[in-house]
C-alpha cells in the first residue's frame, strides 16, 4: 500500500498540516493550478477525499512535510543558539502549545554554480532521512518550512551540550560509566543501519545530550547533512567526513557501506578512553596516510588503566576490511558492553578513562573548532565581496553596452535615411 512518490506535486492552496491533495497533470484534484514539489508517502486514502471527489490517493507524511507558509505564523523566533556555514540555529516556541524547539534556518543556493548556500536536494535528502529515523537517541524532526530563499527545519531542542564537554567537566569517569553513553550511541546507530542509512559524520561534535542535569543524561545523534540511504544494487562513493574519523574506504574512494560508521565509533571510543586520537597527524594529509596505513597503537602511558576487553572492542572496529568490522548490533553484544560473567563486569568497573589527557584533548578540539569557524567566516566574507564585485562589474558592462547601442542608433538611422533618399 505504501509507495514512495519522488516526483509528486503538492498544491499550495490545498496544503494543510497533515494532508494535501496530490497534483495531477498541472492541476490538483480540487482544481487549483499552483503546484510545488513535495517528498512524502502516498498512502491509500481511508475514506477521506477532496471536495467533490471520490476516495483516492492522498499525500500523508509520517512526521513532517515541506510547509509552504511562514515559520513566523506558527512559531515565535527566539535567540540564536548557533551558526554554521550556511545558516543559523535559533530557539523557537510553538504558538499553539508553548513547546520549545530549535529551528535550523538554511540558506539555499541561488544557482547550481553558486558557492554560497546549501543545495535544495541535500536538504530534501536530510529531511527524508530524519523522517525515517524516529528513535530516542536520534534528533527528532518536527516540522519543515519551505520558501524560495531558505528552508527552516524545526527539530528537537537539545540543550545539554556535547557529550565530550560534559565528560571533560568531571573529575573522573569509570569505564562502566563511559559504556553507558556508548550503549546509547550504538542503539541509535543500530536503528539507523537497520534502515540502510549511514551517518558518515559521526564525531564528538555530533553527539549531544538532551539535558545534562538529568541523573542519566540522554544521548542524541545530530547533523544528518552527510547521511545517505543505501539502495540495493547501487554503489555509493564519497569523499566526505572529518579527517580524524573517516574510514580507509572513504580515503581510497571505494564503495561505502554502513560499516564506515563503525570505524568512526572505534575512533570515538579510542579517544574517549585515552584522550588521544589514534590517527591524528601534524596535517590532514598525514592523518589520512595514517588511516590508510593503519598506524595506531595502545600506548601504555595513555591506556595503562584501560581494560583488555575495551582494547579488544576497539580492535574489532578499527579493521581495514569493512566486512570484518563489528556491526552496531554485534557491538551491543560484545562482552565489554554486555558482560557475560561477574568477572568481566568487575573488570570494567575497576578500569577508568584517562581524564587528564581527555581534558587536554577536548581543550585542543574546542580551540581547533573556534579557529576553523573564524577561518570559514573570513572566507565567506571574501566570497561575498567577490560576488558583489562580480555583480557590480556585470552591471557596469551592461550599462556600457546600453550606451554603445544608444551611440550607434543615430548613425545607423542617418545611413538608412540617406539610402532611402537615394
Amino acid at each position: 500500500v505504501l509507495k514512495r512518490r519522488r516526483d509528486g506535486n503538492i498544491c499550495r492552496s490545498c496544503t494543510r498540516r497533515d494532508e494535501a491533495a496530490v497534483g495531477l497533470k498541472g492541476n490538483c484534484r480540487v482544481g487549483h493550478s499552483v503546484l510545488l514539489p513535495l517528498y512524502a508517502r502516498v498512502v491509500k486514502d481511508a475514506g477521506l477525499a477532496a471536495p467533490g471527489q471520490k476516495s483516492g490517493p492522498r499525500v500523508l507524511c509520517a512526521m513532517a512535510h515541506f510547509r509552504l507558509q511562514n515559520v513566523e505564523d506558527f512559531y515565535e523566533i527566539g535567540e540564536v543558539l548557533g551558526s554554521g556555514h550556511f545558516g543559523q540555529v535559533r530557539e523557537l516556541t510553538e504558538q499553539s502549545s508553548g513547546t520549545r524547539w530549535a529551528g535550523k534556518f538554511l540558506k539555499l543556493q541561488r544557482s547550481a554554480s553558486s558557492r554560497l548556500g546549501v543545495e535544495r536536494r541535500s536538504v530534501e535528502r536530510e529531511v527524508e532521512i530524519l523522517q525515517a529515523l524516529p528513535h530516542a537517541h536520534i534528533m527528532a524532526l518536527h516540522d519543515v518550512f519551505d520558501s524560495r530563499a531558505e528552508i527552516v527545519l524545526v527539530v528537537e531542542l537539545i540543550s545539554g551540550g556535547e557529550l565530550f564537554d560534559f565528560i571533560a567537566e568531571k573529575e573522573n569517569l569509570m569505564e562502566n560509566e563511559a559504556i553507558g553513553f556508548l550503549k546509547q550511541i550504538l542503539s541509535g546507530v543500530a536503528f539507523m543501519h537497520s534502515k540502510q542509512i549511514a551517518h558518515f559524520d559521526l564525531k564528538p561534535e555530533n553527539i549531544m545530550l538532551s539535558d545534562k542535569s538529568a541523573e542519566l543524561p540522554e544521548i542524541k545523534i545530530i547533523d544528518f547533512g552527510l547521511a545517505q540511504r543505501f539502495t540495493p544494487g547501487e554503489e555509493y562513493r564519497s569523499l566526505c567526513g572529518t579527517p580524524q574519523y573517516i574510514a580507509p574506504e572513504v580515503v581510497n574512494y571505494e564503495p561505502l557501506t554502513v560499516a564506515s560508521d563503525m570505524w568512526s565509533m572505534g575512533v570515538i571510543t579510542y579517544i574517549l578512553l585515552s584522550g588521544m586520537s589514534p590517527f591524528q597527524g601534524d596535517s590532514d594529509e598525514e592523518t589520512l596516510r595514517n588511516i590508510v596505513d593503519m598506524k595506531y597503537e595502545f600506548e601504555d602511558q595513555y591506556f595503562s588503566a584501560t581494560s583488555d576487553m575495551a582494547k579488544d572492542f576497539i580492535q574489532k572496529l578499527l579493521i581495514k576490511d569493512q566486512s570484518k568490522r563489528m556491526t552496531a548490533e554485534e557491538c551491543l553484544m560484545h562482552p565489554w558492553i554486555k558482560p557475560l560473567t561477574h568477572r568481566q563486569a568487575a573488570s570494567r568497573s575497576r578500569s577508568s578513562i584517562n581524564m587528564k589527557n581527555f581534558k587536554k584533548f577536548n581543550a585542543r578540539r574546542k580551540w581547533r573548532m573556534s579557529y576553523n569557524m573564524v577561518w570559514v567566516c573570513n572566507r565567506l566574507c571574501r566570497l561575498q565581496l567577490l560576488c558583489k564585485q562580480a555583480q557590480e562589474d556585470e552591471e557596469l558592462r551592461s550599462c556600457e553596452s546600453d550606451q554603445e547601442d544608444i551611440g550607434i542608433k543615430p548613425a545607423s538611422l542617418i545611413r538608412r535615411r540617406l539610402s532611402s533618399n537615394s
